[in-house]
């Protein structure tokens, strides 16, 4: 297998993880947990996940220069705290399914991005793998065709900031690949982000919920499972790839949380939520396909465009 085919595997395994988050995310509220609440146990149970890993395999991964933590306060607090914010405060303004349809704006966002700051091409592949992912995603979630969903203005900015904050992780560490190993890069992220959210959380007013054995189960799930796993697989495959490609694979992600639902909360799919999923794939096998022309990728490592 080739070392592209293998990292958009390694995309699509993280992306399918990612999907499963919303089984102990809302376990977790079932619990008493808030949103911020969760996002604060997400990325302090990775981080402690990561630093345990990263302790094991090579503890020379914790190097980096004070001046590149720059990187990580992109990739931990701009984006994951930002996004995670953005995209629960849409859900409460709004509505899951909306929020999550605005929330997939980010690969439009990432190609556009990377157009303009690493010089990607923007084929008409990826025009028409945007195209179709984004209608495909529409249709899991379940907004269109019924066209019945009302959002405010604020709603319609939250969804949208989530997008937005979910691609700059892309961004953010396609510029850190330039100087660090993809797992220096995933511990330090949640790091950041652990530290950064941790005292805006409130979390030491749910500390009697933590005495629940399946709190700790349904956290390790989410620290591990749907966190730490999916990361360093998306963030490895980022390494080889070009992000736009990276980030239009990962919509396999709503895909996997419909049949998740259907598997586990026996959520019935429509048929227009079955289009949505093939319209999905599709949009995963474009991309996919290799250009006859090849990609030149040597030139996202050079230092100079930092």
């Amino acid at each position: 297998m080739s070392n592209s085919k293998l990292a958009l595997l390694y995309i699509g395994m993280g992306a399918s993880l990612w999907g499963i988050i919303g089984v102990f995310v809302t376990y977790l509220y079932e619990l008493g947990f808030t949103p911020i609440q969760v996002v604060t146990v997400r990325a302090i149970s990775a981080a402690l996940f990561l630093t345990m890993y990263v302790v094991i395999k090579n503890r020379e991964l914790f190097k980096i220069k004070m001046a590149d933590s720059k990187y990580f306060i992109g990739t931990g607090i701009i984006s994951i705290v930002f996004f995670n914010w953005c995209l629960f405060s849409a859900m409460e303004e709004t509505s899951i399914s909306v929020a999550f349809i605005l929330l997939y704006t980010a690969p439009a966002f990432v190609t556009i991005f990377s157009r303009i700051i690493f010089k990607e091409l923007l084929t008409p592949r990826k025009i028409v793998a945007l195209i179709v992912t984004f209608v495909g995603c529409t249709f899991v979630i379940g907004i269109f065709p019924n066209m019945n969903e009302t959002f405010s203005s604020l709603g319609l900015i939250l969804g949208l900031g989530s997008g937005f904050f979910y691609a700059l992780y892309s961004i953010f560490g396609k510029f850190a690949l330039k100087k660090y190993d993809s797992l220096t890069i995933t511990v330090y992220t949640f790091l950041f982000a652990a530290v950064a959210v941790t005292p805006f959380s409130g979390i030491w007013n749910v500390i009697t919920l933590f005495s629940n054995l399946n709190v700790w189960l349904y956290i390790i799930a989410l620290g591990f499972l749907s966190t730490m796993l999916p990361f360093l697989l998306y963030t490895k495959g980022l390494s080889t790839i070009e992000s736009s490609r990276a980030s239009i694979v990962a919509t396999i992600e709503p895909v996997v949380a419909a049949l998740a639902g259907f598997l586990l909360f026996n959520e019935q799919l429509n048929l227009w939520q079955y289009v949505g999923i093939l319209l999905v794939i599709s949009a995963v096998m474009i991309v996919q396909e290799k250009s006859k022309k090849g990609y030149d990728k040597s030139y996202l490592f050079n230092k100079k465009s930092i």
